[in-house]
């Protein structure tokens, strides 16, 4: 199990040429979810994934294994009701990446960037960009189980 070390903001503004950056689509849904943890599963461009995280916040711990196709689709109808779908674009940005997420569907409208980081103290010197919006890192209804079970939170 790895730490994981991410904060994450709304954006204010879509960046020009967003998409000259990488980007793939990605459908997630949730198998499990208590207040601590997740477990969910997740088609990125053609590959699939299992991950399961625990904690909140700032840093937390993160346990990602490559899946096949088919266990993906035999697991996908469990997570029918708890589901997110997302284009997200990689965008660099002062050594780092800045994973900037446009949701689809009944989020339509919502987008929102996430930035990891090797420690807490590269986290705290971290100066986003002037597009970013204001920081939801600790803010839970802007995690990704939470807008897949209650939607878009209202501000």
């Amino acid at each position: 199990m790895t730490n994981e070390i991410e904060r994450k903001f709304l954006v204010k503004e879509i960046p020009a040429g967003l998409m000259n950056y990488p980007s793939n689509e990605i459908s997630q849904g949730y198998l499990a979810v208590t207040d601590d943890a997740e477990i969910r599963i997740r088609k990125k461009g053609n590959k699939y994934f299992e991950t399961v995280k625990s904690g909140k916040g700032l840093k937390r711990k993160e346990i990602e294994v490559e899946i096949g196709e088919k266990a993906f689709r035999s697991l996908w109808p469990r997570t029918e009701g708890k589901r997110v779908d997302k284009t997200r674009y990689e965008i660099p940005y002062d050594g780092l990446v800045i994973e900037l997420d446009v949701y689809s569907g009944p989020l339509a409208g919502l987008a929102v960037a996430e930035v990891e980081f090797v420690s807490e103290e590269e986290s705290a010197r971290f100066s986003p960009p002037e597009w970013l919006g204001r920081e939801v890192t600790h803010d839970v209804r802007y995690g990704n189980k939470s807008l897949a079970l209650y939607g878009k939170p209202v501000d």
